[in-house]
This record gives C-alpha cells, sequence and structure tokens, in this order.
C-alpha cells in the first residue's frame, strides 16, 4: 500500500497508511484495548493485504486516528477494524469523522459495496444501536495464563472433562476432527449448516472479523492460519477455530490466543476448548491472556470448567461480542 493524501474533513486531513507510518500508529494506539491491541502485530500484514484499505487521519500534520476497511462477500460488503484515535483527541467526536470519510472513500474505491459490517466489544446504547442492524451476540470468556502454568493447566483440564465424561480417558470418546481446507469448504457452503450448528447471524467470526459463508471469502480465511474442528465432517453439529498466538502490548509484552466456538452443546464446547490449547502449548511463553467466544448459553458452563487451577485467572468478567450491519 502506497501512502498519500486522499481527501479532507472534519478539520482533518486523510492519507493512505504505508509500513513507514508503523512507529506514529503503535504511539497513538497507547492504552487502546489495555494493551490488549492487535495492530502491532498485523499492521504490516495489512499494507500487502489484498482489497484492504488503511485510512489515516491528520491534524496539522500530526496523526491522530486511523480505520481500516477489508473488502469481502465478493466485494458487496466492507468489514471494518481497527478504529482509533490518539489519548490526547478522544472524546471529542473524532471517530464519527473518521469513519464517516471512510465510509464515503471505500464506497468511492469499490462502488459495489453496499454494506458495512464490524463486531463490537461494547454496548454503544440503544440510541445508536437503532441506527444499525444487530445481527447478533456472542459471549465473552477471558483467561489470563503464565506460560509456566500451562501444561499443569492442560492436565487439570483433560482430567476434570475425563471425570465429568465418566470415561476415565478421553480417547474412548469420539474426537473432534481437524478439517482440511477442503473439507471445511464443503461443509460452510452446505446451506443446510448455518442453521444446523446456529452460526450467529449466518456468519463465521474469526476473532472479530465477520464473514458470510461464500466462496470468496475462503481466500480471507485460508490467509490466517487457522485450525479447525468439528465434531463431523458429515453433518456437523459443533465448529471451532483458534488464531495462531500472536504478540500483544499487554503489560510490556504479552501473547493474544483466541478461540472462536460454534455451536451450543457444552461437552463439545469443553473439548474443543482442550484441544485447541493442547495444539498451541509449545507455541506459548510468558503470559498469555485467551479469549473464548461462543454463544451466550454457553458462558457459565465453560467459566466453570476453565476455573480450576493456580496461575490461572479470570481476565475480565461477562463481556459480550456484538455484530452490526449498516447499509452505505
Amino acid at each position: 500500500m502506497k501512502g498519500g493524501k486522499i481527501g479532507e474533513s472534519g478539520g482533518l486531513t486523510f492519507w493512505l497508511a504505508s509500513p513507514g507510518d508503523y512507529d506514529d500508529v503503535v504511539a497513538i494506539s497507547d492504552g487502546i484495548y489495555e494493551g490488549n491491541d492487535y495492530l502491532p502485530h498485523r499492521y504490516h500484514s495489512w499494507m500487502t493485504e489484498p482489497h484492504r484499505v488503511v485510512i489515516l487521519a491528520k491534524r496539522d500534520g500530526k496523526l491522530v486516528g486511523l480505520e481500516s476497511g477489508l473488502i469481502v462477500d465478493g466485494g458487496s460488503t466492507v468489514v471494518l477494524e481497527g478504529l482509533r484515535v490518539c489519548p490526547s483527541e478522544r472524546g471529542q467526536g473524532l471517530a464519527g469523522v473518521i469513519t464517516s470519510f471512510t465510509d464515503q472513500y471505500i464506497h468511492q474505491l469499490y462502488p459495489n459495496v453496499k454494506m458495512k459490517r464490524w463486531a463490537w466489544g461494547k454496548d454503544p446504547g440503544p440510541k445508536k444501536l437503532a441506527k444499525y442492524s444487530l445481527l447478533t451476540k456472542r459471549a465473552i470468556l477471558s483467561l489470563q495464563i503464565e506460560a509456566e502454568a500451562f501444561d499443569a493447566y492442560l492436565s487439570t483440564l483433560r482430567a476434570k472433562l475425563e471425570h465429568e465424561t465418566g470415561t476415565g480417558s478421553l480417547e474412548q470418546e469420539s474426537r473432534l476432527v481437524v478439517m482440511e481446507e477442503e473439507q471445511l469448504r464443503h461443509i460452510l457452503l452446505d446451506p443446510g449448516v448455518s442453521s444446523q450448528i446456529e452460526l450467529p447471524g449466518d456468519v463465521i467470526i474469526q476473532d472479530w472479523k465477520p464473514l458470510k459463508l461464500v466462496e470468496s471469502n475462503f481466500e480471507v480465511l485460508r490467509r490466517r492460519n487457522l485450525t479447525w474442528l468439528a465434531d463431523s465432517l458429515e453433518q456437523p453439529t459443533f465448529l471451532s477455530l483458534h488464531t495462531p498466538p500472536y504478540p500483544i502490548p499487554y503489560k510490556g509484552g504479552s501473547f493474544r490466543f483466541s478461540i472462536d466456538l460454534f455451536g451450543t452443546k457444552a461437552d463439545l464446547a469443553c473439548r474443543a476448548l482442550l484441544a485447541h490449547m493442547e495444539m498451541v502449548r509449545g507455541e506459548i511463553q510468558g503470559l498469555v491472556l485467551m479469549h473464548i467466544y461462543m454463544h451466550q448459553s454457553l458462558w457459565g458452563r465453560l467459566r466453570a470448567f476453565c476455573e480450576c487451577s493456580v496461575g490461572v485467572k479470570l481476565y475480565d468478567g461477562y463481556r459480550e461480542q456484538l455484530l452490526l450491519e449498516h447499509k452505505l
């Protein structure tokens, strides 16, 4: 992506981001998500991602904000990500100016885009919600884990699950299946799978990125090196995926690990959670913030399942992920 001025609005000038803007972007991101921020890790890949637009807002030559949009759904939708305003400018309405300009610029660049979609971590209130279409809400369970406690934690979870299932060994139970790309495509493009698994809003949400179940979005998913599990390759009732752990600024340097669960069966949710954690045990180091996104009915059960070990604590209480849409 090549930088360059693209317009003005509300006392701001707008520019396309470039790799050389990285340090300034990190500087204005201080305190974003309390340090649980994905952008420092993803910024450079965003610069080369197909159909990705990253827009910077400046005042008097100084960077004050950013927003990004990814064109998905065969060119009909933009998924918005990364909105932020520098600390000294927050609370002054700049986010609305930046979003409005971004909407107009993306529609000018991609005239076939008719809808914008995004996942939001805070309830914007009834007045703002009235302007959008709320597709669904998901529950979020967040844990803070010390790497040196990770192996012991997995052993505790495995023993607890074996006790709850009454098998004495999980190997006696039917295993979750790791899906290859073609198997995943076959399952997700099945018209009946959305209702069968109760997919929220008929979309797959990957670490805050909501995507419709259409062929063109598989390339977006493929680029993210995801691991997928299903309870069946024929008629699945439960799907899950994890995004590989990546570094975040939290407490001077930590790792973030995200797991998305789709379905409402609590026993499969616990089994999938344990399986995904075991797959990344060799990648875990330092302090890890693990975020698990799920159907609201599963939150209490998974919290009880996960709270069982020294070195692990609840990072936050019950939170929700809102999936929103709005016509451009």
